[in-house]
């Protein structure tokens, strides 16, 4: 069994190429997998690593980069490694937008307890941050797809925007939608709000029978998706392009294993899809051998 750690924090941080030296030092003696991304503004990150060391790694990690707390976290279990690798980042941004955060914003969170009366709200406009192909595995009832490929996108969105509406914003773990919302008090808007901790927080707060969360929340580990609970979903991943397919996509005339699906079908050359089956043909040679694989998910 393992613990899949979320985290991040808005905080100066200085002598990077230090601290990741010390981190990347101390999480491979623990054997940890996922990512984690150092930038001048804090830090972020989903790690994966067996499950009696979750106290010992949050605390070290804090200790390293010199942190009292976390602005956000979340912690749930999967039987198997969540991650293939390990790798800690330095970036400009912890997320992309053109515009570095200094002091996190604390009185625009909405707890989960309190997100169902807030987006129920008249004039709320409700927006998730997230890419297309996340809101299209699920999300908010009444929400908003801003339809971004690429959170960079971003500002190019907020101009169909009114300044006097109220504005309430989602992401899967609350790093994005608190970047984004911080980038609309910038430009003058005032009643902004986001859901505290993400869907991740909420799907495991909030019961199924209360909930207004429709489908599963796409993640970016090998679960693929998870659940209320945060419980593994029913997806699984496409090859050619890593975006999610539900079973009833797997029998789309366009679906090939190891190779593309209808989402990804028209876009893929010839000579990829052919380097895809010949990937999948190795992976099917070392499995009937009992060998190790390309995209194996370990116990």
């Amino acid at each position: 069994m393992y613990n899949i750690f979320g985290f991040y924090k808005f905080k100066k941080i200085t002598n990077l190429k230090k601290k990741k030296e010390l981190l990347d030092n101390y999480l491979k003696q623990e054997n940890f997998r996922g990512t984690i991304i150092l930038s001048p503004e804090g830090v972020n990150g989903t790690i994966s690593f067996k499950i009696d060391r979750y106290i010992s790694i949050r605390k070290n990690i804090k200790k390293i980069l010199n942190l009292k707390n976390f602005d956000s976290e979340n912690l749930s279990h999967y039987k198997y490694q969540a991650f293939h690798k390990g790798k800690i980042k330095i970036k400009k941004e912890l997320v992309p937008i053109g515009i570095k955060l200094k002091k996190r914003i604390i009185n625009n969170q909405i707890d989960p307890e309190n997100w169902n009366n807030f987006i129920k709200k008249k004039n709320t406009v409700i927006i998730d941050t997230r890419k297309s192909f996340e809101f299209r595995v699920g999300t908010f009832k009444g929400s908003i797809n801003p339809k971004l490929n690429n959170f960079r996108d971003f500002p190019k969105y907020f101009k169909s925007l009114k300044k006097n509406n109220n504005i309430g914003m989602f992401c899967t773990g609350g790093i994005r939608c608190e970047k984004a919302s911080f980038y609309l008090r910038n430009k003058g808007f005032k009643n902004v709000y986001q859901l505290n901790g993400g869907i991740i927080n909420y799907l495991n707060k909030i019961d199924k029978k209360k909930s207004l969360w429709k489908g599963e929340c796409f993640v970016f580990d090998n679960r693929v998706s998870v659940k209320h609970g945060l419980k593994p979903g029913n997806l699984k991943v496409c090859a050619g392009c890593r975006e999610p397919i539900t079973k009833l996509e797997k029998k789309n005339k366009q679906y090939e294993e190891g190779v593309s699906c209808s989402n990804c079908f028209h876009k893929l050359t010839d000579k990829q899809k052919q380097r895809f089956r010949m990937r999948q043909k190795q992976i099917n040679l070392s499995k009937k051998k009992g060998q190790k694989y390309f995209y194996q998910i370990e116990k």
